[in-house]
């Protein structure tokens, strides 16, 4: 039977149930397993079956596939253009950090020194049966080189050539780049051995100007993580344990996942003259005396990318702020052959206005697969808008559009539907953040008992608990439960009150979570 040969009527419902059978099939082929059976599972098949990211043969590193990096791209587009707007430049150094630069600052190789990958040597050759290639034992490094955990002591050791007076000052650089810390269990994006990030380090003549500096690029990355992510962030401070090794104080931004754990997804970290002191980074003050110059370092990595997934995606598949989407409008052609080239006509003039409006769309009329399986398949990735031109629709001026973020479908007049979908596209963007803004809000809890909170913790959420401010209360939290502290939360009115744990005075109500 030739459906496009039906009346109108019939035709829609024919078609209606051609396309479920199709979507049905297509939902068969992804097989995602629900949040609710296993929370970790449904993460870690949606980044491989949305083509975000894959693993390597290298272990603990990952593939992140073009879909997922155009992600990444968007991500990276935005924050470099914020950073800029604060007066930050981007510079690029060294990837290969001399072991003896490490040792500069106790506390900061102390940090990291069973995370470092190190080379050894710098050459290879053919081995005896001339079938493979071995280390050159006559090759062996001088000193050994450590691949960058992060960029601290090779960029401070560059600031002293720079660095006179205080009117070198400040010097405010950026790198992307990417990063090696060996982990022994890794998750795609979340916690890898190798992975991208943009790491800041600036230079100050007062502590005042770099501790406003750590400050104001965590109030970028909540500006960020909130406007373009849709992720709704807490900031707060990190306690002593919990700081970044080398640093006086550690600004952080922390996210609330689905499953009700904490991804810290942005820090900032106020250095004082630690490195300067290490590095001799001496400057001549206003005064004409010599100091130590004043340091920041902050930096946002690929976690954000697991942020964005486990805090919108659904059951369905990922679930994509507008503002990141790599794709944010795709258009679906349905009829017979000879009806393409009016749909083809169609789709163009809607494609070019909305690229005219610095919209993101793709027509997809490939006849290698089936409507459904473009649906499902569009689903899974989290397009925001899908658009069907049908062509008995179209006879009648009409089009189907569908909002991921709902599943919501409706037909509309086909004129001015680029206006619409502009509208449409900045709802999705304030409705998924609405939704992630209730289920935190739901999901924080004030809690003074010790026993309840031990109970509670068991089914996650963020939970506001007085503290002692010792470290010994902290490490029995954390060893009772597996929950940290994740901050001293700026948004939250401090009272005085008990620690739960100790039955001293409190120092500060905290952030307490199980995290990731």
């Amino acid at each position: 039977m030739n459906i496009y040969n039906l009346p109108c009527t019939m035709y829609k419902f024919y078609l209606s149930l051609h396309q479920n059978f199709l979507r049905t099939m297509a939902t068969e082929l992804k097989d995602l397993t629900k949040r609710s059976d296993d929370y970790s599972k449904w993460y870690n098949e949606l980044v491989v079956k949305a083509d975000l990211a894959e693993q390597s043969d290298v272990r603990g590193c990952m593939v992140i596939k073009p879909y997922g990096y155009a992600i990444w791209e968007k991500m990276q587009q935005n924050l470099d253009r914020m950073f800029k707007e604060t007066g930050v430049q981007n510079a690029y150094f060294p990837l290969l950090i001399p072991k003896s630069f490490l040792s500069r600052e106790a506390e900061h190789v102390e940090g990291f020194a069973k995370e470092c990958a190190v080379v050894t040597h710098y050459r290879l050759k053919t081995n005896d049966t001339h079938d493979g290639v071995v280390v050159d034992p006559a090759a062996r490094l001088e000193e050994e080189l450590i691949i960058r955990p992060t960029s601290e002591t090779i960029i401070w050791n560059t600031y002293k050539n720079w660095i006179n007076s205080y009117r070198d000052l400040p010097i405010l650089c950026n790198q992307w780049c990417n990063v090696m810390r060996w982990e022994m269990r890794t998750r795609l994006f979340l916690r890898t051995s190798e992975f991208l990030w943009q790491e800041g380090h600036t230079a100050h003549a007062t502590r005042e100007e770099a501790e406003d500096r750590a400050k104001m690029m965590l109030k970028v990355y909540a500006d960020f993580a909130e406007r373009y992510m849709a992720v709704p962030v807490i900031q707060g401070v990190k306690s002593e344990t919990e700081r970044f090794a080398g640093a006086l104080d550690t600004y952080t931004i922390e996210a609330m996942m689905q499953d009700g754990k904490a991804l810290q997804s942005g820090t900032s970290h106020f250095l004082g003259q630690n490195f300067g002191r290490a590095f001799d980074v001496t400057f001549l003050n206003r005064d004409n005396k010599p100091e130590y110059a004043w340091a920041t370092s902050w930096g946002v990595s690929t976690r954000l990318m697991g942020a964005l997934i486990m805090t919108h995606s659904d059951d369905n598949g990922l679930v994509l702020p507008p503002a990141l989407a790599p794709l944010q409008v795709v258009i679906i052609p349905i009829g017979k052959n000879d009806q393409m080239s009016m749909l083809d006509e169609k789709a163009d003039v809607i494609v070019n206005n909305l690229r005219a409006m610095g919209i993101s769309v793709k027509y997809d009329n490939a006849d290698n697969k089936r409507p459904g399986f473009k649906f499902a398949d569009y689903e899974l990735k989290g397009v925001p808008v899908r658009l069907v031109l049908g062509a008995r629709d179209l006879e009648h001026g009409m089009v189907e559009i569908m909002r991921r973020d709902t599943l919501e479908k409706q037909n509309l007049p086909v004129e001015g539907i680029e206006e619409y979908i502009k509208q449409l596209l900045n709802d999705i963007q304030q409705n998924i953040y609405q939704k992630a803004v209730a289920f935190r809000d739901a999901h924080i809890y004030e809690c003074d008992n010790y026993d309840e909170f031990k109970e509670r913790i068991k089914d996650g959420g963020f939970f506001l608990c007085h503290w002692d401010g010792t470290a010994e209360t902290e490490a029995k939290i954390k060893e009772d439960t597996q929950a940290t502290i994740r901050c001293v939360p700026y948004a939250f009115e401090q009272t005085p009150g008990i620690d739960m744990v100790s039955g001293k005075p409190s120092v500060a109500r905290v952030l307490i979570a199980r995290a990731y």
